[in-house]
């Protein structure tokens, strides 16, 4: 318990620390944005006095240092305009575009939002000049700056939470390894006693009717204990007839159930051969038969349908149960999810596992209409 808090207080020191850091990176990048632009401002702004002493019109002045400073401008897009808005001079603008009509204009407008103009005064003739302009390339690099950190620290982020999520998942995996394989264990001990009471009841003569259907579920019980000892390694696959193996688990739940649930089962092949785990895929099937049964409240039609195509087996079990929503036809597969009010939300999630990464197959849900029932498929290679 004090190791799991240690955690917890150093996740939130890191998290703490890590937001302190961020938020100081983006403070100094916005105050530098923020230098930089005065600093664009006033380049401008000397700019307009050169202007304005070279409309003097004085001959014997020196004008260098005015021409050095225009002449320095190479990197700030610039647009001069007379009192009446019409352009006059260009600088630092796509060599290129400027040959087309519109490009002058939209550059135009677009240093109208972005920053205040300078005015340049002329002595003489009493005239007015505004210089636009926007930000340099440099600025406008630097403004996007901070939303490339938070990305880059939001993806950094991401993998490190998808990396301890997928630790948490193990260690979850783990513990339901554990404990599948230790009811598997503790169940063991009673079918055996069982198992030898099954055969003083044989030798007692007891009704063989009622003898055979203990056995049959004896049997069953070890089914499933040899399904909870099989998870967490990985199983051995071998040449099965599809067609029995999902009759048989079929007609157990059939067998089981409400006689007001009608059971139809049918395949256009009497045997189709599939290299399959006979325990998980029989549990797969009664898993899917179960839901059904559950959807339709113990009361409707299941209808199971097997066909083959040259490399795969289609076996397809339609209920007319409630239906599932479009939104949780993905989820009803995770693990834990469930719309009952008892059970852990694990069958659907268990068959999804054993199809497909144990069997390389597919499941989903193939079609299902609210109030009118649902189809689930699984398709095997042959």
């Amino acid at each position: 318990m004090a190791s799991h808090k240690n955690v917890q207080i150093i996740r939130w020191v890191v998290i703490i620390t890590s937001f302190i850091i961020v938020t100081l990176i983006l403070w100094n990048t916005y105050d530098f944005f923020q230098k930089f632009k005065n600093e664009e401002r006033a380049k401008m702004e000397i700019l307009a006095g050169a202007y304005e002493r070279f409309s003097a019109y004085d001959l014997n002045a020196d004008f260098s240092l005015e021409d050095k400073i225009i002449g320095k401008n190479n990197n700030i897009p610039m647009i001069i305009t007379n009192e009446k808005d019409s352009i006059t001079l260009w600088a630092n603008l796509d060599s290129i575009k400027i040959k087309k009509p519109t490009y002058l204009k939209k550059q135009l407008a677009l240093m109208k939002g972005q920053n205040t103009p300078v005015t340049v005064s002329h002595k003489k003739g009493n005239t007015k000049q505004l210089i636009y302009y926007r930000d340099s390339d440099l600025l406008t690099k630097l403004k996007y700056y901070p939303i490339a950190l938070i990305l880059i620290l939001f993806l950094f982020a991401s993998v490190i939470y998808l990396f301890f999520k997928s630790n948490k998942i193990a260690d979850q995996n783990k513990l339901w390894t554990g404990m599948a394989r230790e009811t598997a264990h503790q169940i063991g001990t009673p079918l055996s006693s069982l198992l030898g009471w099954i055969e003083i009841l044989k030798l007692e003569k007891t009704d063989e009717t009622i003898v055979k259907e203990i056995e049959n579920d004896v049997n069953r019980l070890n089914t499933i204990a040899e399904r909870f000892s099989k998870i967490g390694s990985i199983p051995i696959l071998k040449k099965h007839n599809i067609v029995e193996a999902t009759s048989s688990a079929f007609n157990y739940l059939k067998s089981r159930s409400s006689k007001q649930v009608v059971f139809n089962f049918k395949s256009i092949n009497p045997e189709i051969l599939v290299a399959i785990n006979l325990q998980l895929f029989s549990w797969v099937i009664e898993n899917l038969v179960k839901n059904a049964i559950d959807s339709m409240e113990g009361k409707g039609k299941i209808h199971l349908l097997i066909t083959e195509d040259a490399k795969n087996v289609i076996i397809k079990i339609t209920d007319t149960g409630k239906g599932i929503p479009k939104h949780l036809q993905q989820k009803i597969f995770s693990p834990g999810f469930t719309t009952k009010k008892r059970g852990w939300g694990l069958g659907l999630s268990l068959a999804k596992r054993i199809i497909e990464d144990y069997h390389n197959g597919k499941i989903a849900v193939l079609k299902s209409e609210l109030k009118k029932g649902t189809t689930f498929i699984v398709v095997l290679k042959k």
